[in-house]
């Protein structure tokens, strides 16, 4: 799981149709302060985010589709939570 800020929104009049009704989004992983980590990625939303909300994101197509409820669809990344807060103890 990490940590990633919706950077965009990305509409596809064609899809698999396991994603029928299934919102995709670009998402930014980032680190605990919010800096990016690596190239943006397109993920299936679980929970309603919006652009430049915080999110957790899963990264791995089998836990990534169970979570959505969507087994056995060709996920990569699905968004599975929106981050009120990060707090980092200052002993890491």
């Amino acid at each position: 799981m990490q940590i990633g800020r919706v950077v965009g929104t990305v509409v596809a009049t064609q899809k698999h149709a396991r994603f029928e009704g299934a919102k995709l989004l670009l998402v930014q992983p980032i680190d605990p302060d919010g800096n990016p980590r690596g190239t943006a990625l397109l993920a299936v939303d679980g929970v309603g985010a919006g652009v430049h909300e915080r999110v957790l994101i899963v990264l791995e197509g089998r836990a990534a589709g169970e979570a959505l409820g969507r087994k056995a669809a060709p996920v990569d990344a699905a968004v599975v939570g929106i981050v009120d807060r990060v707090d980092v103890d200052g002993a890491l």
